[in-house]
């Protein structure tokens, strides 16, 4: 299976696939507006808007499996683009790790390596996508958006 076959909902509920996205780098983030991290917002934020037209996408998913998420996607979607003027997609709820993880997180977690496991252990983790789908890397959840930033250069300028 390939990171192109799985169907995500943005916060709407507007169910699309992945492969939306092919030819484009991706960083994908899990969320949490009540976190501690979420300052990485604006980070985030500032990547999306100096890669964007590189064809960088960064793809937030909120969850609160670490409860620490507001009630729904939509209210968690308005928090970030009220609070930290986020633009880049935000979608539904998502159940990162356990019987019920989303695919897509099945999907990254499977094929990448955490540090002594594989579930995701806290909000901000992010993960590193080339053109090809194929992910490059993963990051723990006090990697800042900026402390990456030169992997993000080289896998949009492949």
């Amino acid at each position: 299976m390939s990171i192109y076959d799985i169907k995500v909902k943005k916060s709407d509920g507007q169910e699309y696939e992945l492969n939306e996205y092919k030819g484009k780098p991706m960083l994908i983030v899990n969320t949490a507006t009540k976190c501690g991290l979420s300052g990485q917002f604006d980070g985030l934020e500032k990547i999306y808007n100096e890669y964007k037209e590189e064809g960088l996408v960064v793809l937030g998913f909120p969850s609160n499996q670490f409860k620490q998420e507001l009630g729904n996607a939509e209210e968690a979607e308005q928090a970030c683009r009220m609070s930290y003027g986020v633009t880049f997609p935000m979608h539904e709820m998502t159940k990162l790790n356990g019987k019920e993880a989303h695919p897509l997180f099945q999907h990254l977690t499977s094929n990448s390596k955490g540090i002594l496991s594989k579930n995701i252990k806290w909000n901000f983790t992010k993960f590193l996508v080339d053109k090809n789908g194929n992910i490059i890397k993963r990051y723990a959840p006090t990697d800042s958006p900026e402390s990456i930033k030169s992997d993000i250069a080289k896998v949009v300028a492949e």
